[in-house]
């Protein structure tokens, strides 16, 4: 094939571009002749197949802000080879066409931007926002589906880059990349832009059950639950766990499925809807049930945060059916949801997630953004020196990070996902300013998250504690557990969980003093001692002073000797007042004060022994006639 025109001039050949018939590339018309003799011998039918022909194209805005370059006509043309004007030129936009074929069977390809579906410069499904973006930008999509596999492998320099210029700089970028341009947005742009706007654990939020990992006991395969959710017979529902366990990405869940079998599904959210919103809720439930025959889910999140006139609320509604109520708390419901609204609900209890399933999550979230994990096991060239290759992840985290950040999470899965998110963007924003620093027109686009990286974006403390809340109470008794069960150890760790977790110090000194009489009582006689000194010092001096003194106090009740022969006698007592049926035995006479003489007239005090005059024990009874002969040291009951 021949090409006519200006070819001998070698400045005028830069500026006239044709398409090759074979793979239907295109490229200065000084390179024709020498793609054409490799683009046959790896197509050696290829030439004579017609291609298919373009769909007509809409007539592009003139108020774009991309101008494009003039197409001649095909009289204007010279035997295939398209003309366009100087660097400097710019012509309106018009109405393209189909160009007619050349003789080989090819047809010209008008220089507008052709952008389809699937495509980098397309806006296809599947793509990300970073690759649209940079597609919209360019003047001229490459089509994968037209380029030839062996052209890639052949690296042909002869193409044209993304943005129809061709100089030395994309001649090089062409040949780097084997044959095909690379973006001209780094991968790592990508990521900075798939994270930016909604946080991480959002937009990673599963919509189906299979996807919803670390609680199987309660919605495992096996489970009642799990196969109502399926048969979408979905029960009043109280969710109770920890932050970040699941519970709004199982209602999440409920909600994707409900969709599916015209399920109504409401969200409140129990920190800002007032009873009102509620009201109106259920209002519009009895309408859709009335009328359409159609059930409503409701769902509410924090619902501990709705007082108990709130949550009564619902209590007919959800008797009679007109609504599905599904409520999320971190609370415990026994304490903080009205015992007829419980009894009407079916509380699913979820627990912390194991650090797999954590992880499991993470690897998820790493691998949709396009991060690559690094293998510490093995040597590694994280920053890509020496690879042109630019389909290799510009993102690397090391795996270490990512078990380090699946252990501080705590199980909580939404702390894991902001944490990474956290490390990345400040790792990529590092390496954005170190470019412009230095003066490049786009920063190194491979950047590598450390271990170090992951505990400074996860900076958070990760005891679970709450004051008014049922922690408070469960640290507490396994306080007073450990120091029963004289392991100092364990007593010191369950005191600093509730230090740190923010408790009140006297609080934890009153429990110590309770503690010496109850559990070490007459065993050790200083121990009472001890406690009180203790709450007093923490009284003069305050947290954090006071720590040191609770650690000691704590210590020495743990290493006492313990008896509770004190406390269990008490309770006898208590125990048999409170069994005695009709009035209790008065006071015995010889017992009684006799300050007056009418009192002594009345044989008040008569006969009583004053023991200290006495060398033996006098034989005296100070219990009633009734209670005589019980020793509430050795019998629970009188």
């Amino acid at each position: 094939m021949e090409v006519s025109g200006p070819e001998d001039d070698p400045f005028l050949a830069q500026l006239h571009r044709v398409q090759c018939p074979v793979c239907q590339q295109t490229m200065p018309a000084a390179h024709i002749n020498s793609h054409l003799d490799r683009c046959l011998l790896l197509h050696p039918a290829g030439h004579a197949e017609p291609a298919p022909p373009r769909a007509k194209r809409r007539r592009p805005s003139e108020s774009s802000a991309l101008k494009q370059p003039a197409t001649p006509t095909a009289a204007e043309s010279s035997e295939g080879e398209a003309e366009e004007p100087d660097d400097g030129g710019e012509t309106e936009s018009r109405e393209s066409y189909d160009a007619p074929p050349t003789p080989s069977g090819a047809r010209l390809i008008p220089d507008f931007p052709v952008a389809r579906p699937g495509s980098p410069g397309g806006k296809g499904a599947g793509q990300r926002p970073a690759a649209a973006a940079a597609g919209s930008a360019s003047p001229r999509s490459w089509d994968e589906a037209e380029a030839p596999e062996e052209e890639e492998a052949a690296g042909d320099a002869d193409g044209e880059d993304d943005a129809g210029r061709w100089d030395a700089d994309s001649a090089a970028t062409f040949e780097a990349s084997g044959g095909r341009p690379h973006a001209r947005v780094p991968a790592a742009e990508e990521v900075r832009q798939l994270l930016q706007g909604k946080p991480l654990a959002d937009t990673m939020r599963p919509d189906a059950l299979q996807d919803f990992v670390g609680q199987g006991r309660a919605v495992g395969p096996e489970t009642l639950l799990r196969s109502l959710l399926e048969a979408n017979e979905v029960p009043s529902l109280i969710l109770w766990g920890p932050p970040g366990c699941g519970k709004t990405t199982l209602a999440h869940i409920i909600a994707n499925n409900s969709k599916k079998h015209s399920v109504r599904f409401v969200t409140l959210s129990a920190t800002s809807a007032k009873t009102t919103d509620v009201r109106d809720v259920i209002k519009q439930a009895q309408n859709e049930k009335r009328f359409f025959k159609r059930k409503t889910i409701l769902f509410i999140d924090e619902i501990h945060r709705f007082n108990k006139s709130q949550q009564d609320t619902f209590l007919p509604h959800v008797e009679c059916g007109t609504i599905t109520l599904i409520g999320a708390t971190t609370e415990n419901p026994s304490f903080q949801v009205n015992a007829a609204l419980l009894s009407r609900c079916r509380v699913i209890v979820l627990e912390k997630l194991p650090v797999e399933a954590v992880v499991t999550i993470l690897m998820r979230a790493i691998n949709s953004l396009g991060i690559h994990v690094l293998d510490s096991s093995r040597p590694a060239d994280p920053l890509g020196h020496g690879s042109n290759s630019s389909s290799e992840p510009s993102v690397f985290i090391e795996d270490k990070a990512v078990d380090t950040l699946a252990r501080l999470s705590d199980g909580d899965a939404r702390a894991g996902l902001n944490g990474l998110q956290l490390a990345v963007l400040a790792r990529l924003s590092a390496r954005k300013a170190f470019g412009k620093k230095s003066g490049q027109s786009y920063p190194p686009s491979r950047v590598l998250v450390t271990e170090s990286d992951v505990k400074e974006g996860l900076q958070r403390s990760h005891i679970l504690y709450d004051r008014a809340g049922e922690e408070h109470y469960n640290c507490i008794s396994a306080l007073h557990k450990s120091m029963r069960g004289s392991d100092p150890s364990a007593s010191l760790y369950w005191l600093g969980r509730m230090l740190e977790g923010g408790e009140d110090p006297l609080y934890v000194a009153r429990r110590l003093v309770r503690f010496a009489s109850e559990d070490v009582g007459l065993a050790d006689p200083s121990a009472l001692t001890q406690a009180v000194t203790a709450y007093q010092g923490c009284h003069f001096l305050g947290m954090p002073e006071c720590e040191v003194l609770l650690a000691q106090c704590v210590v020495y009740l743990a290493r006492a000797p313990k008896s509770i022969e004190v406390y269990s006698a008490y309770n006898n007592v208590k125990a048999c007042l409170r069994s005695h049926q009709g009035p209790l035995p008065p006071v015995p006479l010889h017992l009684r004060n006799a300050p007056t003489r009418l009192m002594k007239d009345l044989g008040y005090g008569q006969g009583y022994k004053y023991t200290p005059v006495y060398s033996e024990p006098a034989d005296q009874d100070y219990l009633p006639e009734e209670l005589r002969g019980v020793d509430f040291f050795k019998q629970r009951r009188c």
